[in-house]
């Protein structure tokens, strides 16, 4: 049972509106440290410190107010002169917020919150009495320990027939999962924390009892449960509004030429009438389904005010100067996309930091100023978006990789002899991967790039690496700007319907048996002078073909690059992906109807190739390997 019971709806409004203070408050926190004498952003951080301790003492959340009150006491010091800002202290600012975005996290489950640490709360006490509390930059307690989450692995290959007329002829195949509707805005909780009848009184923590030595979630990076309300701009409801409008006058033109027609009358100007009534359904239903989708897009900047104290956290372990840089954060993207975009990007900002910079040691010994940047960009180039992560760094040794890459066992010395530079950078996402030789709390156990490039796959997207030595790294990764609507290319094999992402098509090319020849045991098809292996449909599958393909589809997928065979194609279609029922088959996205009313299902090209991989892997070797790269 909740901790919080009657105040269920007050709290879900606090922790939206405090995560977000809290978030902006560490961002000008770093900022802060760049300029330690502007008493202007020190107001805004204590207000915004303020705003949170009062709402922590309407829920009687006394173990938050104690702790965000010796923190605003700093502030208020800071702010007054009383205090100068060192790295020391900042350090300690920084282990306040985040001890209370972790306490955020409790309370999202319905939990108070414990008392603060004894020690955070001791050393908040020595620097308002003014003692030295400055220590070294590895001893920093604010190193972010943020991890990924790995999907499990999915249930072997599924009898593709079976499941084809399981789905085709059940009753109700698909089902569409609906995210709770936003309740009506109410009142702010900064307006209902002035009608508090008491002030809950700081808390005085018990005697200190020994330290345990339970690691938390450093660096503030815990976060709560997973929003399921989105905010929406008024205009954009109108526009929902009044289209659902002419919509409704529309449906009712047609249903008043429907009339007229069952009563006899198809003159040429009545069907002449149905005609453009149906045009203007078409054109009105494909604008409000466009406007529906932009209730759905948020500014990528929600995302992107995380990691400036991701950054900074990670750096001052690291003993590295590091000052993250953000650019088009106004970038619009689909809120489930946003948040799944996390966790990859959490291992990209990590990872710059880590391993794409020098020392401050390093860069004055190559002649680079002592302070490395990273750039976090976010663009959208036509119905896409292309994140970019950039560093000014050391950059990355194809052969360094190729070498590290064979003493971990993951390929032979003869692939990587086969791999160019491009091939080469690829290698970082193997799993398993990793250039350090020490496991830290940091990194070496090879599972982040591997965890990112899974994850930007299952949102349809590409990543792409391109790199200097010397000069630095770029990782840009491109994803479609919303999953709700997937343009796909809907292809037949054995007289069945099957669609295939249209991000991944490059072109369609017509299969001659001329145009056919073996590499190493393997079909492929030379096009514009590059090899292309040949990979059919029906054998992706498992099925018996029962006609030789007459066309390929040329599909691209990061650096894999093969062409499909299929028996015909029936053509390009925006379709809304509907999950199965109590059933998730390795290889299908989900299904979607097409205009005659029959199932489709949607397929999830990287699974089945990883599933052939798999299934080869055995009696190759390191075939699987290889494939991930030279595809």
């Amino acid at each position: 049972m909740s901790e919080f019971a009657g105040m269920e709806e007050l709290l879900q409004d606090f922790l939206l509106e405090s995560s977000e203070l809290l978030s902006d408050v560490d961002n000008k926190l770093v900022e802060l440290e760049k300029r330690p004498n502007d008493k202007a952003l020190l107001n805004d951080i204590f207000r915004g410190f303020h705003t949170i301790k009062g709402g922590a003492g309407f829920l009687s959340a006394a173990p938050m107010v104690t702790l965000c009150h010796r923190t605003e006491n700093l502030f208020d010091k800071l702010r007054n002169g009383e205090l100068i800002l060192s790295q020391g202290l900042m350090d300690i600012i920084m282990d306040s917020t985040g001890a209370v975005r972790d306490m955020f996290g409790r309370m999202g489950q319905g939990v108070m919150p414990a008392m603060p640490d004894a020690a955070l709360l001791a050393a908040l006490d020595a620097a308002l009495a003014g003692e030295n509390v400055d220590r070294p930059a590895h001893a920093s307690a604010t190193a972010p320990t943020a991890q990924a989450s790995v999907s499990l692995p999915l249930p072997g290959s599924p009898d593709w027939a079976l499941l084809h007329s399981a789905i085709t002829q059940a009753a109700s195949p698909l089902r569409v999962e609906a995210t709770p509707a936003p309740q009506a805005p109410k009142q702010p909780v900064a307006e209902r924390q002035a009608q508090a009848p008491h002030p809950v009184a700081e808390a005085q923590p018990a005697a200190p009892a020994p330290r345990q030595t339970v690691k938390q979630p450093a660096g503030g990076n815990a976060m709560p449960p997973q929003e399921n309300t989105i905010r929406i701009d008024t205009h954009r409801l109108d526009q929902v509004l009044n289209l659902s409008g002419e919509i409704g006058l529309t449906k009712n033109r047609l249903t008043t030429l429907r009339t007229e027609i069952l009563q006899g009358n198809t003159e040429t100007n009545t069907l002449r009438s149905l005609d453009e009534a149906v045009s203007q359904l078409d054109l009105l239903v494909g604008d409000l389904q466009n406007a529906v989708m932009k209730t759905r897009m948020q500014p990528i900047g929600r995302l992107f005010q995380k990691y400036p104290r991701l950054a900074r956290d990670l750096a001052r372990q690291l003993g590295k100067e590091v000052d993250l840089v953000i650019t088009g954060e106004e970038t619009e993207l689909d809120k489930t996309m946003i948040e799944d975009l996390n966790d990859p990007l959490v291992h990209l900002v990590r990872n710059a930091v880590d391993h794409g910079v020098e020392s401050t040691e390093e860069r004055i010994a190559a002649g680079k100023s002592p302070q490395s940047a990273v750039h976090l960009s976010a663009e959208q180039i036509g119905d896409h978006i292309v994140i970019s992560i950039t560093d000014d760094g050391k950059g990355m040794s194809a052969e360094m990789l190729r070498r590290k890459a064979i003493e971990k066992g993951l390929i032979d010395a003869e692939t990587a002899n086969s791999l160019d530079e491009k091939q080469s950078l690829q290698l970082i996402f193997l799993p398993g991967f990793s250039t350090k030789d020490q496991i830290s709390s940091v990194s070496g156990r090879g599972v982040g790039m591997d965890v990112v490039r899974t994850n930007i796959q299952k949102l349809n997207g590409r990543i792409d690496i391109n790199s200097i030595q010397g000069e630095g790294t770029r990782i840009s990764i491109s994803l479609p700007l919303t999953l709700a609507i997937l343009p796909v290319l809907v292809v037949r094999v054995c007289d069945q319907p099957f669609a295939v992402p249209l991000a991944m098509v490059r072109e369609i090319i017509p299969i001659e048996a001329a145009s056919m020849q073996e590499v190493s045991g393997r079909p492929t098809i030379v096009v514009r002078d590059e090899i292309l292996p040949l990979k059919t449909l029906t054998g992706l599958l498992q099925w018996a073909p029962t006609q030789a393909p007459a066309f390929g589809v040329l599909m691209q997928s990061a650096e894999r690059a093969f062409i499909l065979a299929v028996d015909s194609f029936i053509g390009r279609d925006d379709v809304v992906i509907k999950p199965l029922e109590n059933i998730r088959p390795r290889g299908v996205a989900g299904a979607t109807l097409s205009g005659d009313g029959s199932v489709v299902l949607v397929l999830d090209m990287e699974d089945l190739l990883k599933q052939q991989q798999e299934t080869t892997a055995g009696s190759s070797g390191h075939s699987r390997h290889l494939d991930l790269i030279t595809y």
